[in-house]
């Protein structure tokens, strides 16, 4: 995926589910919520064990069905466990699924981008926006 293409994604998404979110602000998820939130994104953390408590301020919901509206689909998972959160992002709508670094699943990959949503695989949402001159909150 191209720069711009990343920096296209980056500038149109608003609200982002985050997938596999973390109470525990050693973890990377965490701190990639916290990057998103201070740049001005709308962030739902989705992690059906911490569901009705919050991470930052923003109540954790059990499922992407309870995030939606959304625009991207952000994925703090293994690479074989994207499959179901793919399907659903497809289902609901999304524009975008983002795997984090070192998810890469190339089917699930395809089946998106056959329904028509940009795909973004091992890549850092708060690595790519200071790379690109995006971010504002560091």
């Amino acid at each position: 995926m191209s720069d711009e293409e990343i920096r296209r994604i980056l500038t149109q998404t608003k609200r982002i589910a985050l997938v596999g979110a973390s109470a525990k602000p050693e973890r990377a998820s965490y701190e990639v919520m916290r990057f998103l939130l201070e740049n001005g994104f709308d962030v739902t953390p989705v992690n059906p064990g911490l569901a009705g408590q919050e991470i930052l301020g923003r109540k954790v919901v059990a499922s992407l069905a309870e995030a939606a509206p959304l625009d991207m689909v952000d994925l703090f998972r293994r690479a074989e466990d994207v499959d179901a959160p793919v399907e659903e992002a497809i289902r609901l709508g999304a524009k975008t699924v983002w795997m984090q670094l070192g998810v890469v699943n190339e089917a699930a990959a395809a089946k998106a981008r056959a329904a028509g949503l940009a795909v973004v695989m091992d890549h850092c949402p708060a690595i790519e926006m200071p790379r690109l001159g995006l971010s504002h909150g560091h």
